[in-house]
């Protein structure tokens, strides 16, 4: 585990030779290598082993290739025969797909990134498509696969009531579909036991939450624990006899920890493992043994606890084998006896493998961005400094491989959530910029999750404010260790980030030469009334976390970059998704207006097939075409 030095000592490290790095700057690669869809990934194994799927780009009637679903025969870990296309999506990229059994495959799609997905089942065998929600404007996905029954899935989807999700048990052969739980207008999720049935669920009012629970779907509901918004208990999975609850909870402490949760006795909870320096993130199990395997953590870099000596075992094995690389398990057999292995590191979105435990044998599948050499990416460093107001805060830094690190054109990149954090490991993003000559600063500013219960609440109230003042701070930091150049300096964000770039130039102008806002929120007043209708009923939460536009109106009103863009003289570059139900479209048309109204330049692109970020190939390669040339002109790598 990386251990954190002191800034003189860190300082050193930043500027000192990095071990292997090649003398001069490498070449600089095609903008389309760093961002394309891979030709082959994805990969997911069926039920019974005898066929792998994935996903690669095809062109469909002429259209631009999308990621469309393959599959292929499987003798032990080797892929044998010729793949076979088995849908034929020519809008979008499909978002995600799993196994149902070994004949069918199920698969979501939105349209234009309105987020409103629609589950479909696709028979391997003969490729007929079955649309399970075939419903307009409704937001589908996949609550229980019933692993144990060949003919139906639970799923969840908001057509009765757009605000909330009722739990349909759904034909995927037919799409005949029946309600098994019906949402009473409070519950924000649900929760099955091992045998497919409806038996937790989670209420919220929006500042207080409730666990319910039922002892089968003939009883009614009953309240087991309420607690206030802050402190978390999130039933993961029932215990194996499907009596108890495993939960993620901190009660009563600052991280997330594993513990079991006896309905009888809901206050007290028996602790199974607490990291104590970090948020437990999740949990794996075996199904067929019915054990817990591994719980899972990230500190600087990801970290894992065992509970079972033959999943240890594996990984182990693995580990042995693909050394200089972190790996994943993504997907296994029902007999757990072959498993999807996923091997990355910070310089390279590495390869996928079949690992075979009855023979002990690794097959690798496909190298996902074989065009990119790992030697010629950037290492991403863990970095830590304090914040003005003596928070530690954490992060990475991914400096141009062959340049000295001193004086660099530096892009702040804050991450979107704002609840969600920035993680080491292999960045598009970064290593294309890394590739260009600039260096790049990601910040886990306060509220970032998995640092704790104090330190997500220290971000309450405070977009553009000591959120914003973390970020700054970083960039000084930079500049005081002498890596950053202070008149080269960017910022480029999405979502959160896009707020994040927006009041960068707004309350700090003189702080960076360019900046990239990328369907970013401007406006915190039209931001909350254009939200979703299913996230309406934690809009007191938001208001609790955000502000309240009438109580903390001054605040708002401070903190809206849109509303201040007399003090924006930054070159800036704004992209935006005409279907963005997130951050709504009007938020980057706000500013866009304000600005040319007062004749400063602003370059705006809007793409009118995209939602909440670009997914097609051809509008990603735009988007970071326009970024690099804008970024090269203010920046001058």
């Amino acid at each position: 585990m990386f251990k954190f030095m002191t800034r003189t000592l860190l300082a050193a490290t930043l500027i000192g030779a990095t071990p292997g790095a090649p003398a001069a700057a490498p070449r600089q690669y095609p903008l389309k290598d760093f961002f394309r869809n891979p030709d082959r990934g994805y990969f997911r194994l069926s039920d019974d082993g005898s066929m792998i799927a994935f996903m690669r780009p095809v062109s469909v009637e002429g259209q631009p290739p999308r990621m469309n679903i393959f599959v292929q025969s499987l003798q032990g870990a080797t892929p044998v025969g010729e793949p076979r296309k088995i849908t034929s999506e020519t809008a979008r990229d499909i978002g995600s797909y799993v196994w149902k059994g070994s004949d069918t495959i199920l698969y979501a799609k939105d349209f234009g990134g309105d987020e409103n997905f629609h589950v479909l089942a696709v028979n391997v065998h003969d490729g007929k498509v079955v649309d399970l929600t075939p419903f307009e404007q409704v937001r589908a996905g996949i609550a229980d696969d019933l692993e144990d029954d060949p003919e139906h899935i639970l799923i969840n989807h908001n057509q009765r009531d757009p605000q909330v999700f009722d739990v349909y048990r759904v034909n995927v052969h037919t799409g005949a579909s029946v309600r098994v739980a019906q949402n009473p207008g409070n519950v924000v999720g649900w929760q099955t036991d091992h045998a497919g049935k409806v038996r937790a669920a989670i209420t919220s009012d929006g500042l207080n939450t409730t666990l319910l629970y039922r002892d089968d779907e003939e009883q009614p509901f009953r309240p087991l624990i309420t607690t206030d918004y802050r402190t978390t208990v999130s039933p993961v999975l029932f215990t194996f006899d499907d009596k108890q609850l495993y939960a993620l909870s901190n009660r009563g402490r600052d991280t997330l920890a594993l513990v079991r949760i006896d309905p009888a006795q809901p206050d007290a909870e028996e602790m199974l493992f607490d990291p104590r320096k970090a948020d437990l993130g999740g949990i794996g199990y075996s199904r067929r043994r019915k054990v817990l395997t591994v719980a899972t953590y990230e500190t600087d870099k990801p970290q894992r606890k065992f509970f079972d000596m033959q999943i240890e075992a594996i990984y182990r094995k693995l580990g042995d084998r693909l050394q200089g690389y972190e790996f994943a398990l993504q997907g296994e057999t029902r007999a757990e006896d072959k498993f999807i292995v996923a091997a990355y590191n910070d310089r390279t979105p590495g390869s996928r493998y079949v690992y075979d435990v009855k023979s002990d044998t690794l097959v690798k599948l496909a190298d996902i961005n074989p065009a990119l050499p790992e030697a010629d990416m950037a290492p991403v460093q863990p970095i830590t400094y304090q914040s003005r107001d003596g928070l530690t805060l954490h992060g990475y830094l991914t400096l141009p491989v062959g340049r000295e690190p001193r004086g660099l054109p530096i892009i702040v990149n804050p991450h979107g959530g704002p609840w969600a954090r920035d993680s080491w490991g292999y960045n598009a993003e970064a290593q294309f910029l890394a590739n260009r000559g600039f260096g790049v600063l990601q910040i886990n500013f306060r509220g970032s999750t998995g640092y704790g219960r104090k330190f997500w609440e220290a971000s309450f109230g405070q977009w553009g404010l000591a959120m914003q003042d973390d970020i700054t701070d970083g960039v000084q930091w930079l500049i005081s260790q002498g890596i950053a150049d202070p008149k080269r300096i960017g910022i480029y964000g999405g979502s959160y980030g896009g707020y994040a770039t927006l009041a960068g130039i707004t309350f700090t102008p003189d702080l960076y030469a360019a900046a990239v806002d990328y369907v970013g929120v401007s406006n915190l007043f039209t931001f909350m009334n254009t939200i979703p209708p299913y996230w309406k009923p934690l809009l007191a939460k938001m208001y609790d976390m955000v502000g309240n536009p009438e109580k903390d109106k001054e605040r708002l009103q401070a903190t809206s970059p849109a509303l201040h863009v007399d003090r924006i003289k930054t070159p800036l570059f704004i992209a935006q998704g005409a279907k963005d139900p997130r951050v709504n479209k009007a938020e980057s048309d706000q500013v866009v207006e304000a600005l040319r109204a007062r004749g400063v330049e602003v370059e705006y692109m809007v793409k009118e097939n995209e939602g909440h970020g670009f997914h097609n190939d051809e509008n990603k390669f735009e988007f970071y075409e326009a970024m690099e040339k804008f970024f090269v002109q203010h920046l001058k790598p």
